[in-house]
């Protein structure tokens, strides 16, 4: 039995921020997946996402992040590349929590073997409930990156007949995107 998570990072009223939450309620919704597989919003963790990471197989983490690539950009970090940052350089807003668990899960021996982080360049973290333009504009790539990441590492899912409610209960204001136009 395969243990992996697929988590949302981030802070659902911190703008952009909150793409990671955004993107792991639409894939709740929109697909299943196999036995073993947990997808969760995770939040704005600290360390105690050390408890999230340990002993899973693999982890796919979905967040924005603060590069100089242009917003909307999806950018794949493996688990490599993640550990070569040390804790004082942010690749985004929660990445000094994320190495440090990594490197204490792996201190351990309870760190998942495959990590992947799907992040997105967020556009701005002002205060507010919507995902900006650009953002927005990445859901499909960024949902396409997570199937294909399932897909490399043999995990089953398939797109639900009948999308369950998305429930995105921070961006009610927002137009959502009928599940038609989601991957």
């Amino acid at each position: 039995m395969r243990n992996l998570l697929i988590g949302g990072i981030g802070g659902v009223l911190l703008g952009d921020d909150g793409v990671g939450p955004y993107v792991a309620r639409l894939l709740a919704a929109r697909y299943e997946f196999e036995d073993g597989v947990e997808v969760a919003d995770l939040g704005t963790p600290a360390l105690e996402i050390i408890d999230q990471l340990s002993g899973r197989d693999a982890v796919i983490l979905i967040d924005s992040v603060d590069t100089e690539a242009v917003p909307g950009t999806v950018l794949l970090y493996r688990k490599t590349d993640i550990m070569r940052h040390r804790p004082t350089v942010r690749m985004d807003p929660h990445s000094p929590a994320l190495v440090d668990a990594l490197l204490s899960a792996e201190l351990f021996g309870v760190a998942p073997a495959e990590v992947l982080l799907v992040g997105i360049q967020a556009e701005s973290f002002e205060p507010g409930c919507s995902l900006s333009g650009p953002v927005r504009a990445s859901l499909n790539q960024v949902i396409a990156e997570v199937l294909r990441e399932l897909d490399r590492l043999g995990v089953g899912h398939r797109q639900r007949e009948h999308p369950a409610e998305i429930d995105i209960w921070w961006a009610v204001d927002e137009k959502m995107e009928s599940p038609a136009m989601i991957v």
